[in-house]
């Protein structure tokens, strides 16, 4: 019998890496969060279960708004161009729900303080951290602007400047109880602004004064300052400043090629701290090695290509925008937890997306996720048959080669 080829659609790579990611995490928050008993079994913890939990409830959300038409996002009911578009669009109002969470989180007494930083809003028995919706409010915005253009990008006072108000105000509140977050949001705004080809110079005015904010907050506070001058010498502090690198780069060089097996990890008995949050990628490479490292590494880069497909693909400008800017901010979250990880930039508290523990997090990111999701499936070639796999162009297809029987 001839070979035959089964062409695996890009959406069903995005929900392939999507479910290994949360699997991974699941896997890796329980073994961070518990030891192998004396009878070499492997008792099931809290976070595990929390973990398991949240990680179902993302895949569902994940796949619930895969399956809607992201078209809404443009201009509500109606994606015509108009007065008032701007107004009708949900990403308008997902940026003033963002905008007024981060502002009530800092208020006493509502915001909830952990590790001296007032980051969630307490709902009931779970906590909401309104940096989250900030990071995807500020992609969504700035996809709208690039692809909507409800204001002329070209010019720089009637246009842009005001344009980017909103962005500014998000990094604002997010950046005084989470610099790591307000950095991570400015990187990803000016990554979609230069693919969106908004002009140079605008850039070159608008870079100076956000660097000199962020180098004021930086100092502003004295504990960002010890972690940057720590950064330089882990061991001249080793058990305050210097802690958190020293324990990470440990976990590296006791994990070697293949790590010391699933639950047999030795920092994360009191040694690392952050084990299941900040620094879960150092459990992974001890525990299973350069091979864990490696196989986190390629998931990442599986949501690269399903991106770039995406892109590569008769979709509208409002779609591809999308799938750049949200690949784009899980890509450097990535990228920014993994140099923390390796002492490779100094200390930052951001999370692995989709593997570190977290409740709303998770389920914040994976919903953005289904938005690319729902690119893959409703922003195909017109003509295209609707749910018929043959119909699909072969820019969507990954050949997967199946042995003759």
């Amino acid at each position: 019998m001839e070979s035959s080829i089964y062409r695996l659609r890009t959406q069903d790579v995005l929900v392939l890496v999507v479910m290994s990611l949360l699997i991974l995490g699941v896997i890796m928050v329980q073994s961070a969060a518990s030891t192998v008993t004396n009878s070499g079994g492997w008792g099931w913890s809290t976070a595990g279960t929390k973990q398991l939990a949240f990680a179902a409830a993302s895949l569902a959300v994940f796949l619930i708004v895969g399956r809607l038409d992201y078209a809404w996002l443009k201009a509500g009911p109606s994606t015509k161009l108009g007065a008032g578009s701007m107004l009708r669009s949900p990403v308008l109002w997902i940026c003033v729900i963002a905008v007024v969470t981060n502002l009530i989180v800092m208020v006493p007494h509502i915001g909830k303080s952990i590790n001296g930083a007032r980051r969630w809003l307490p709902l009931g028995p779970l906590s909401f951290e309104p940096s989250e919706l900030a990071k995807w409010a500020a992609v969504l915005y700035v996809c709208y602007l690039l692809t909507r253009r409800p204001v002329d990008m070209d010019k720089f006072f009637k246009g842009f400047l005001p344009a980017m108000g909103p962005v500014a105000l998000l990094c604002l509140l997010v950046v005084i109880q989470d610099y790591g977050t307000a950095t991570l949001i400015a990187l990803c705004c000016l990554t979609m602004l230069l693919a969106g080809r908004v002009r140079m110079r605008y850039l070159l005015v608008l870079i100076p004064p956000a660097l000199a904010a962020a180098a004021w907050f930086l100092m502003h506070k004295q504990y960002r300052m010890r972690r940057l001058l720590a950064f330089e010498n882990p061991y001249a502090d080793p058990q305050n400043q210097g802690y958190h690198m020293i324990q990470s780069l440990l976990s590296f060089s006791t994990g070697g090629l293949s790590g010391r097996g699933l639950g047999n990890g030795i920092q994360k008995l009191g040694y690392l701290p952050e084990d299941t949050t900040d620094f879960i990628f150092s459990v992974i490479c001890e525990e299973l090695g350069l091979c864990g490292a490696l196989l986190t590494a390629a998931l990442y880069l599986g949501l690269i290509y399903v991106a770039w497909q995406t892109m590569r693909e008769k979709k509208d400008d409002f779609g591809r925008m999308m799938a750049f800017g949200i690949c784009a901010m899980v890509s450097l979250q990535a990228v920014i937890n993994i140099a923390v990880a390796t002492v490779s930039v100094p200390t930052k508290g951001l999370s692995l997306p989709l593997i570190s523990s977290g409740g709303s997090g998770l389920i914040i990111t994976s919903a953005a996720l289904g938005l690319m999701l729902s690119v893959c499936r409703h922003g195909v070639e017109e003509g295209s048959a609707k749910g018929d796999p043959s119909a699909v162009p072969d820019a969507q297809l990954v050949p997967v080669a199946i042995p003759p029987v």
